[in-house]
């Protein structure tokens, strides 16, 4: 027996100091429906979450900016402020991995990795740099902490990937890691009204006296007394009813008559009330109830201080004891658990084309050259930018899906800066211009070929031939009677329009010309064209026709070739009259120009006649003139006798 003794003590003696280490090299933070605990010892990333696991939890998620905060907790609760600098600082495991043969995934908040113990894909990151990308090794995630300085201990851990390490990892880069356990509720902590302490015993070993909330299924420990007497008492965290946690326990705990309200205000929540031999009970306050603890206040209608707020509802549990928040439709509970935060809707991509988010909901957009459809249509469809009532082109317009495109017509080109604009080509300014034989005009959408006075167009609309015009009068049809073919075409010199019985109409027969105009082809010409003339002049000796090319003859000038050629008999015989009326009246300016010289000449002759004999000198015998002699028989008679010849 005494052996026994003395073999139980030395276990003791061994097993205390190692209980004390293990002690300092574990801490427990519980919030919400988790707790979280954080372990110095180094381990790989696979034996950490298998020490994890044994206890019923998994390696911590960190999914939102309070879990972290939660993490962050627990790891300053390991590393003390009197601990050394260097014990300060570390990287410890979380539940983030990347499998081997998965590779890195920019385009996700968390590059290809996932959380150990399931769940989507979450926004909250917190990464250190980019992530390396590796895909021929599994690779996982651990927080650098650093609490060497007040500033630097106030952020949260960043993130950092690497090698997973193995079953003997024993590098010193991971100085331990973290574990998360979920429960379905929480008790409150037990409150004293006397002295003694609480420890609490959690369902995966953790042992503590701190606790801001005990998870379900723990164990407290009450030992109570001021060091002259002592007892304990073990309480129950039970679930009392539907998302009700309480203790198996009723009234303060550890009271003293030595105390009664002066410690720790009786173990009450609000108001202690003193009674006879250092009783004691416990009250609320107006508009609050006591609870069956006999300790905690509620208030009687738990909404009525209206603890919910942004926009959410408040909804008392049963009994009255508890409440939830509710919000509408497009949002959801904060971090709080007490306001409602906007739920972004366009995550789920449910709009075909733009989605917008707004507050409380969305709306769905479509792109530019698109529009909202009908029912049978889909969410959007295309616009036709080219319908006859909205069409932005000045001539041709194609439409596309999703936009639209302009063209123009043959002697156009686009133009502006939308390029939805037509302007006329000038084909006698570039290459097309040098078709013609003679003159080029250009005309809104084409071009037409002209030849200098004396020559005229042949059929292929581009040559010139032809010799002098005849500009004398014609024996012709009188004006107005049919002409037939000859009208509107060049009538030379060498031609005869007498009709004759081969020609009865009196059309003018052409002789062939050997030679080609005069004029270079690329000769600046000022005429203007026959469109400009005045139709009631003379018959003109040039022509011009118009056409696209001479080669290209389009179907729809087939068709109107006969209008074409009418219309160009007519346009010639405008223009022959026209310029023969120019011939004529320059002809009479002409003479009448010769006339007047020559009457200038004639007076002019006549003055230096008169001024000669003005300067000749005169002598006597200037004025007299020399009389002619007469015989002397007619001298001797009397011109005046009655009987001349008798008298003697």
């Amino acid at each position: 027996m005494m052996a026994g003794s003395t073999g139980l003590l030395l276990l003791l003696l061994v097993v205390q100091p190692w209980a004390g280490a293990a002690a300092a090299q574990e801490a427990v933070v519980c919030a919400g429906a988790a707790c979280y605990t954080a372990h110095r010892v180094k381990l790989s990333a696979d034996d950490a979450q298998l020490r994890c696991s044994k206890k019923g939890g998994n390696l911590a998620t960190v999914k939102s900016e309070e879990e972290a905060l939660h993490v962050q907790g627990a790891l300053a609760q390991l590393l003390p402020p009197g601990a050394p600098l260097a014990e300060r600082m570390g990287r410890f495991w979380i539940g983030l991995q990347r499998d081997k043969g998965k590779c890195l995934d920019s385009n996700l908040p968390l590059k290809g990795f996932s959380w150990v113990g399931g769940g989507a894909d979450t926004s909250y990151t917190n990464w250190h740099k980019e992530a390396k990308n590796s895909c021929t090794s599994k690779r996982c995630v651990s927080l650098m902490l650093d609490l060497s300085t007040p500033a630097l201990a106030s952020r949260l851990s960043r993130w950092t990937e690497g090698p997973c390490g193995s079953s003997r990892f024993s590098g010193s880069s991971i100085e331990g890691f973290v574990c998360k356990f979920s429960f379905k509720g929480m008790c409150r902590p037990l409150t004293l009204g006397g002295p003694g302490q609480v420890n609490y015993t959690t369902p995966f070993q953790a042992t503590s006296s701190s606790l801001q909330a005990v998870p379900f299924a723990s164990m407290a420990n009450v030992a109570c007394g001021d060091g002259d007497e002592s007892w304990q008492h073990y309480f129950l965290c039970k679930e009392k009813a539907p998302d009700v946690f309480d203790w198996d326990s009723s009234g303060p705990l550890c009271v003293s008559p030595k105390f009664s309200c002066d410690f720790n205000n009786g173990g009450c929540q609000q108001d202690c009330f003193e009674g006879g031999e250092g009783s004691f009970r416990c009250g609320c306050r107006p508009g609050f109830r006591l609870l069956d603890d006999l300790v905690t206040c509620a208030p009687r209608n738990p909404c009525s201080s209206s603890p919910c707020g942004g926009g959410s509802t408040c909804v008392p549990g049963p009994l009255g004891k508890d409440f939830m928040c509710h919000c509408p439709p497009g949002y959801r509970l904060g971090s709080t658990q007490q306001d409602c935060v906007d739920m972004d809707e366009c995550q789920g991509a449910p709009c075909a084309q733009e989605c917008v988010n707004a507050l409380g909901g969305f709306r769905c957009e479509c792109w530019v050259g698109y529009e909202p459809g009908g029912p049978r249509e889909g969410a959007c469809v295309d616009v036709d930018e080219c319908a006859p009532s909205h069409s932005p082109c000045a001539q041709g317009c194609t439409n596309t899906d999703g936009s639209f495109y302009c063209f123009c017509e043959e002697g156009y080109v686009l133009a502006g800066e939308d390029g939805t604009q037509c302007v006329d080509v000038d084909e006698c300014a570039g290459p097309q211009g040098g078709l013609c034989d003679s003159l080029c005009f250009n005309t809104e959408g084409s071009f037409r070929c002209g030849c200098l006075p004396g020559w005229e167009l042949s059929p292929d609309g581009v040559s010139c031939t032809g010799g002098l015009t005849s500009l004398g009068p014609t024996a012709g049809p009188p004006q107005g009677e049919d002409t037939g073919n000859g009208e509107g075409r060049l009538v030379s010199f060498a031609a005869t329009s007498s009709p004759t019985r081969d020609n009865p109409e009196g059309a003018s027969t052409v002789a062939p010309a050997a030679r080609r105009p005069s004029l270079p082809d690329s000769a600046p010409i000022s005429l203007a064209p026959p469109d400009m003339l005045d139709p009631s002049g003379s018959p003109g000796v040039w022509m011009e026709a118009s056409t696209h090319h001479p080669t290209a003859t389009t179907g729809r000038e087939a068709s109107a070739g006969e209008d074409f050629t009418a219309k160009q008999s007519d346009d010639g015989t405008d223009g022959q009259k026209l310029l023969l009326f120019y011939i004529l009246g320059t002809v009479v300016a002409i003479l009448f120009l010769l006339a007047l010289a020559l009457g200038l000449l004639v007076y002019r002759k006549r003055r230096a006649k008169r001024e000669e004999k003005e300067k000749k000198p005169q002598s006597a015998a200037d004025s007299y003139a020399w009389v002619p002699e007469r015989p002397e028989s007619r001298a001797m008679e009397n011109p005046y006798s009655p009987t001349p010849g008798t008298d003697c």
